[in-house]
Parts: structure tokens; sequence; C-alpha cells
């Protein structure tokens, strides 16, 4: 049970400034095993090494990515929007690890719907930088001057 109240509680740890410490404080201790198991699948699915990084860099640049991602992508930066892609794109398979779950458990059930939640997210912001980047730039230029007839 203490596992579940620890999921459910990852959101408030993970990305707060607070108890940081000089560990990494309770978002790394959370954060340790996950990154284990996640390096460990994904050498025995691909064959490739993740590489080696310290579990408090780690929690330090997902605060970061979304903090600053955060106010940039309200004022419309696009910017904002890579900064937030890139913090999905690590943070998500490492934090909503279902595949390390059998499917009758109750945590593949809430690891897969988390999961699919950030995805969604994920796809919100490739469009929102895909209308970003479609819409025309405003060129200012200059009105060629008319000629008077007389």
């Amino acid at each position: 049970m203490e596992e579940a109240e620890d999921f459910e509680s990852l959101d408030f740890w993970v990305f707060r400034f607070n108890d940081f410490g000089v560990d990494g404080g309770p978002a790394a201790k959370y954060l340790r095993p996950k990154f284990s198991a996640f390096s460990n699948h994904v050498k025995t699915q691909t064959g490739l090494q993740v590489p080696e990084v310290q579990i408090k860099q780690l929690v330090a640049a997902a605060i970061a990515l979304k903090g600053i991602g955060g106010l940039l992508f309200i004022f419309g930066s696009s910017l904002g929007a890579y900064l937030l892609l890139l913090q999905q794109a690590i943070a998500t398979p490492i934090l909503y690890d279902f595949y390390n779950y059998d499917v009758e458990k109750k945590e593949y059930t809430q690891l897969f719907l988390k999961f699919t939640q950030s995805l969604a997210l994920f796809g919100a912001l490739l469009f929102f930088i895909g209308m970003k980047n479609s819409m025309p730039r405003r060129q200012l230029r200059k009105k060629a001057p008319k000629t008077k007839t007389v």
C-alpha cells in the first residue's frame, strides 16, 4: 500500500523546490529505482546503454525545464513548448513505467493512465508548435510610393 501512496505523492514531490537538499530529496529517492528499472529495460530491449546520470541532476533538470518552459509557454513562446516537450520526453517513460508491472495489477492501470495523459500533453504541445509555425509571420513591407499623374 505504501507504494501506491508514493505514486500519488509523486507529482507533489518531483517538482517542488523545498526539501531538495544535497541528495535531491524525496524525489531522488523515489526516482532512483525507477531510473534503474528504465535503464535496464532500455538495455534489454534495444541493447543501448543509458548514460549514467546523477538522480539529483535529473530532478533539478526536470524542475528547471518544467518551470522555465511553463513560464515561457504561458507567454506564447515556442521555446517554452520545446522545453516542455523535452521534459515530457525524458520524464514520461521514467516516471510512468507501466511496462514493469503485470496488466492485472492496480499500479499498471494507474501508471498507464498517467502515461497516456502525458502522451496527450505531448501531442498538444506538438500541435501548438505546428500551429505557431504555420501562421505567417507579419512582414513589414515598405509601400511603393504612388506615382502622381498630372
